[in-house]
């Protein structure tokens, strides 16, 4: 029987970015005359509507938009027999450049027709799914700082928010216990990956895979601001690991505390708060990917 697709677009994504690429993958849906329906999310709880109406009837989802809008698409998609294509729409599109998936409208729905499916991992904080990278700490005043600005555009907006929520930080104390082993540190951050990017492009945890059933814990720990910001740069090259301000764990378990409250965003959206537990959830969602 002939595949049935869901198109499922956030028309707000990026700007607009999300409205602007959708005729292009219409274009080429109907060029092959690929059986489809179209729809334009509302908000987060939509989006899940609708992918949970693509699992019950076997479609498979190309979702035009960014890690925002993979996220709960994929929490529907997730052990079900449908899989999950990608059309980068949003600021960041980590998930789709770990991916390889192009950049280009048309050429990302050609994957979306002709690709090879893959399994992959998600994870949850506690219970709540996500797919790339959950973290805390400095991380969660970034965030804030980036989902608030309206006037910047592109990746620029996560320097920006990097630069604002460095002027006030101040060090924080984390008890991060890895498959039972507890570990104390201070300092910046606690980035809990199953992928190996965020913010627009950070590789900030380069060994992490999405199959291996895994999650990679990197801890920024203290540092001067001022060094802290000139070894930045390193990080998008996932050069930082290496330095001794950085500290690498490995586990299926995470579980997370801090001496202060700090919401814990991962895929752009804050979906859980500090103390909490984050567990791989592993092999249950299938992707689309180049061949």
């Amino acid at each position: 029987m002939e595949r049935r697709y869901a198109v499922i677009c956030n028309p707000a994504a990026a700007g607009g970015r999300g409205r602007r690429r959708l005729p292009a993958v219409v274009d080429e849906l109907a060029r092959r005359r690929v059986d489809h329906r179209v729809v334009s999310t509302r908000d987060i709880g939509h989006a899940r509507e609708e992918a949970r109406a693509a699992a019950a009837a076997g479609e498979r989802v190309i979702a035009i938009g960014g890690d925002g809008l993979l996220r709960p698409v994929a929490a529907e998609l997730r052990d079900s027999g449908s899989s999950l294509a990608i059309v980068p729409g949003g600021r960041g599109n980590d998930l789709a450049r770990v991916l390889g998936i192009p950049t280009d409208p048309a050429a990302a729905a050609r994957v979306a027709l002709d690709g090879a499916e893959r399994t992959i991992d998600m994870a949850a904080v506690d219970g709540e799914p996500f797919l790339g990278i959950a973290s805390f700490g400095f991380d969660s005043d970034a965030n804030r700082l980036a989902n608030e600005a309206k006037l910047i555009r592109g990746n620029a907006v996560y320097l920006y928010a990097a630069l604002r929520a460095l002027a006030s930080w101040r060090a924080a104390a984390f008890a991060v216990t890895v498959d039972g082993v507890r570990h104390e540190l201070s300092g910046y951050s606690v980035a809990v990956a199953n992928s190996q990017a965020y913010g627009g492009g950070m590789y900030i945890a380069p060994q992490a895979s999405l199959d291996d059933g895994q999650l990679d814990v990197v801890a920024t720990l203290h540092a001067p601001r001022w060094e802290f910001l000139s070894k930045l740069p390193k990080v998008f090259r996932g050069a930082h690991l290496t330095d001794s301000r950085v500290r690498a764990l490995r586990g299926a378990r995470i579980e997370v505390a801090a001496d202060r409250p700090f919401q814990i965003y991962a895929d752009g959206d804050p979906i859980g708060a500090t103390p909490a537990t984050i567990e791989v959830l592993p092999a249950c969602l299938r992707v689309v990917v180049p061949r």
